[in-house]
């Protein structure tokens, strides 16, 4: 005799199934924190130090205009040397850091060379000159991290003008262009990034520089770098509001906002912010804070308040 089966059981079986299959196909929220906080701060790093890098290009090409030696040359930037050949084609200025920390915040090593044909001008628009970056290692003193800068960059002089003329000038638009930039992060991750800002020079209280990206990769528009973060993923930086430096403040970030978009989650920053999160003016010797909020492809949300 065949024992029967209940119908009721069957209808508890078949909703076990169901509800075992549903609770199977929902994979937990993913929690990119770390990643997006880290990604941010690494960009917020090269950005912010490869601008001063590149303020010291500017000092060093104002003060040896025409690649004769100025007053006090050894002095310009306080932690490196300077030595000029304006002989060789192209001419180069050797920047040598030499690890001092004279500003307390971090210590750098390492050499920029920058090269110009012997019948460039920088004075003039279009002028352009090469910056080369070797070993340029930049540690952060709070923390000991480091990153270190390899390859080769395009700084252009768009508008033509120096910074010593800029009173009168109004304006000076120069470009910063890289597709080489090799990356070594403190944990030994080495990336290549490429690089497509715009700065903008005005007066205002002291010198005044805005930035923006000029490349659009994909449907992102804005870029200002992208290539593969320490985590192994694309990425790409957009500028969506004008990252803003500015002399009385020591030429660091006090405003603007960035995008970073990858494969996992979008991540928005803004910058200039004191530890409440709201904007604030130059902090002195102060950290500014910055807010970073990310999405992921699930739809999931976070927001975190890191200094810099």
């Amino acid at each position: 005799m065949k024992a029967r089966i209940h119908p009721f059981i069957i209808t508890v079986l078949a909703l076990g199934v169901v509800f075992a299959s549903c609770q199977k196909d929902k994979s937990p929220a993913l929690d990119y924190t770390s990643e997006s906080s880290t990604h941010s701060d690494d960009q917020s790093r090269f950005s912010s130090e490869n601008d001063a890098a590149v303020n010291d290009v500017d000092l060093t090409m104002e003060t040896t205009s025409g690649f004769f030696r100025g007053d006090n040359l050894q002095s310009l930037i306080c932690d490196a040397t300077i030595v000029i050949d304006s002989v060789s084609n192209p001419r180069t200025i050797t920047i040598t850091y030499n690890g001092t920390n004279c500003l307390g915040n971090r210590t750098r090593t390492g050499v920029i060379v920058i090269s110009m044909a012997q019948n460039v001008r920088w004075r003039n628009a279009g002028a352009a000159i090469n910056l080369t970056f070797q070993n340029f290692k930049v540690t952060r003193i709070i923390d000991n991290k480091s990153i270190t800068l390899n390859g080769t960059q395009t700084y252009t002089n768009v508008s033509g003008g120096l910074v010593a003329n800029l009173a009168g000038l109004g304006t000076i638009t120069r470009t910063i262009t890289s597709s080489n930039m090799s990356l070594t992060f403190d944990n030994g991750s080495q990336r290549n990034w490429q690089v497509a800002r715009r700065r903008v020079f005005t007066y205002n209280n002291g010198v005044v520089i805005t930035e923006n990206g000029t490349q659009t990769v994909g449907s992102v528009t804005n870029v200002a770098e992208w290539g593969t973060n320490r985590f192994g993923n694309a990425f790409t930086t957009a500028i969506t509001q004008p990252i803003v430096l500015k002399q009385d403040c020591s030429f660091r970030v006090g405003a603007g906002q960035v995008v970073h978009t990858t494969p996992n989650f979008t991540s928005s920053v803004t910058f200039g912010l004191d530890a409440s999160g709201n904007a604030t003016g130059c902090p002195g010797a102060n950290s500014y804070y910055m807010r970073v909020s990310w999405t992921g492809v699930n739809g999931v949300t976070r927001t975190v308040l890191l200094p810099y």
